[in-house]
């Protein structure tokens, strides 16, 4: 297609004189033609004809390779053969085949799922993980390395109510558990709060000299970090294994502490950032469009977000050779984003830097209405989303004739969960909905999940044949051109969704090459066809089972061993 738009756009300034560019769509099935171009519809003015007219003026000069026609007020639509599309198939197949080279030497990073300290792994950091790793998958796929980082909140003020909190517990370190912390921090917050509405303020005080005795280097503050973390981690790191999900570090907030205050402290001698009369420090981002300075440095002298976010980008920057860095955090934290950027341009620092965003997760409640999942209206704990994910995978396939493994069942349950994070673009909202998440029909994770089982069924059970019958004769393909389209739109599909990071098009593209499958399977009988037929239609479903698998794989979904 890419010859036959270099030869439309020459004969249109042969004709013409003009220089138009020329693009093509994919045509509806119930219209004649694989491909139309609305060219001749943008000539009109310049030309001074009729689109239909201008159409077969271009049409006559076309070479006779393909079928063309005419339709509407206008449009050219060129149909192939089937037999076109599988001998491109055949010369373009490679073993990487739908990836390219195109972020060759570059490197981004990719943060995910950037957990807090002393809380445990929450729905709400499900979507900075499914995002966060199909952005990686993704520019994988288009030849950059990708450095992943979890950045975890381990210090501010959070670290502050914990120890404020564990100190009031009493309790001894060692029995101490993820969920625990947890339930000491909403009683810290309640308890403050309190406080707060009497006036006092000793809890919050408690909270704040922590923080600073931290930053300090405080042996038993340092400690009691070190041992928040550890149970943390621990935590997170068995959590995202059930997610089939790994960061190459975790580097916290606290580990650039230090840089942080540093860069501050340069920049304001500089004359770059500004020191308020309370002896907070600001930068002002008016320049850029923002009347709101983003604040770099407490009063006393405490680190903020911002403080460790400067010195986190200097070191991803400058450590790692960053050329892109990548932020899959909610929409709730666009406009921090927007004054973290602006402060990096004004400090002549020119990576790329992105902040994917994306809605909340909603569930349906027992009165019909869709809200924000919360602690105290549903499931709030990924563990428990996935256990839940987990128990409903077996009842659904209780009465299955595959007997499910362990593994398959992890395998289908977060492939579900994963799908339905990239059904709409990632800036919508998403309904967690078990009764159609976890479905084989429609479009979710098990119905593509399924469609790869089967055609790996379908060509195991053909493996002998196939492996000594590669000729194709003169069989015509017509009854797999649709799935051939589709396999040959891979690559530019993998290549445009790099910019955006636009996950939700992998997805549909997945879904909608599955749905084709299952309409090939009506009309293209496999085991009793002819040996040139059978090879040709096993063929064809070995790269469509390919293409299919590398791109749940690239949203992170793998492919149960049965189904």
């Amino acid at each position: 297609m890419d010859d036959l738009k270099v030869k439309i756009s020459t004969i249109v300034k042969e004709l013409f004189g003009v220089e138009v560019p020329v693009e093509f769509a994919a045509v509806p099935a119930e219209i004649e033609g694989d491909y139309s171009c609305n060219v001749a519809m943008r000539l009109a003015k310049v030309a001074g004809k009729a689109p239909r007219e201008i159409a077969a003026d271009i049409i006559a000069k076309l070479p006779d390779d393909y079928k063309y026609s005419i339709a509407g007020p206008g449009f050219i639509n060129i149909t192939i053969s089937g037999k076109a599309f599988a001998n491109q198939l055949r010369q373009v197949w490679t073993e990487d085949y739908g990836y390219n080279e195109s972020g060759a030497d570059k490197v981004a990073v990719s943060e995910f799922p950037s957990t807090n300290m002393a809380k445990p792994y929450s729905v709400g950091h499900l979507r900075p993980g499914t995002q966060g790793w199909a952005a990686k998958r993704i520019l994988e796929a288009n030849g950059w390395k990708v450095i992943t980082d979890n950045h975890l909140g381990d210090t501010g003020t959070p670290f502050g109510i914990w120890a404020t909190g564990f100190k009031r517990s009493g309790r001894a370190i060692d029995d101490v558990t993820i969920y625990d912390l947890g339930d000491i921090y909403i009683q810290m917050k309640a308890d403050m709060k309190a406080e707060e509405a009497r006036g006092e303020h000793a809890l919050a005080d408690s909270a704040q000299d922590w923080l600073l005795k931290l930053e300090a280097g405080d042996d038993e503050a340092v400690d009691l970090s070190r041992r928040f973390n550890k149970i943390s981690l621990d935590h997170v790191h068995s959590v995202m294994k059930r997610m089939n999900m790994v960061t190459d570090y975790e580097l916290g907030e606290s580990f650039f502490v230090e840089r942080g205050k540093a860069l501050v402290k340069k920049y304001l001698s500089e004359g770059i950032f500004e020191q308020n009369d309370d002896g907070s420090v600001i930068c002002r981002l008016d320049e850029f469009g923002i009347d709101v300075p983003m604040l770099m440095l407490k009063s006393n002298g405490a680190a903020l977000y911002a403080t460790t976010d400067l010195g986190c980008l200097d070191y991803r920057l400058h450590e790692w050779k960053a050329d892109r860095l990548i932020y899959a955090v909610g929409a709730e934290q666009k406009f921090y984003f927007e004054q973290l950027f602006a402060v990096a341009k004004k400090l002549g620092w020119d990576a790329e830097m992105q902040h994917i965003w994306f809605g909340t997760i909603d569930q349906v409640t027992s009165d019909g209405k869709r809200e924000k999942m919360s602690s105290r209206k549903g499931v709030v704990l990924l563990e428990a989303m996935l256990d839940d994910a987990e128990k409903r995978v077996r009842e659904n396939f209780a009465n299955s004739d595959s007997e499910l493994s362990g593994e398959d069942v992890r395998r289908i349950a977060t492939g579900a969960i994963k799908y339905s994070d990239f059904v709409a673009d990632r800036k919508t909202g998403i309904l967690y909905d078990p009764n159609k998440i976890f479905a084989l029909t429609g479009q979710s994770g098990p119905f593509c999940q399924y469609a790869c089982v089967r055609m790996r069924r379908i060509l195991e059970k053909n493996a002998d044949f196939a492996a000594g019958n590669s000729g194709f004769g003169d069989y015509d393909f017509e009854t797999e051109k649709t799935v051939l389209r589709r396999i040959l739109e891979f690559p530019a599909l993998v290549a445009s969704v790099a910019d955006k990071l636009e996950a939700h098009r992998i997805a549909g593209y997945c879904f909608e090459l599955a749905q084709e499958m299952n309409r090939y399977y009506e009309n293209a009988p496999i085991s009793t066809a002819v040996d040139e037929v059978r090879s040709a239609r096993l063929w064809t479903v070995a790269m469509a089972a390919t293409v299919l698998e590398r791109g749940l794989d690239l949203l992170g979904i793998e492919i149960p061993e049965r189904m």
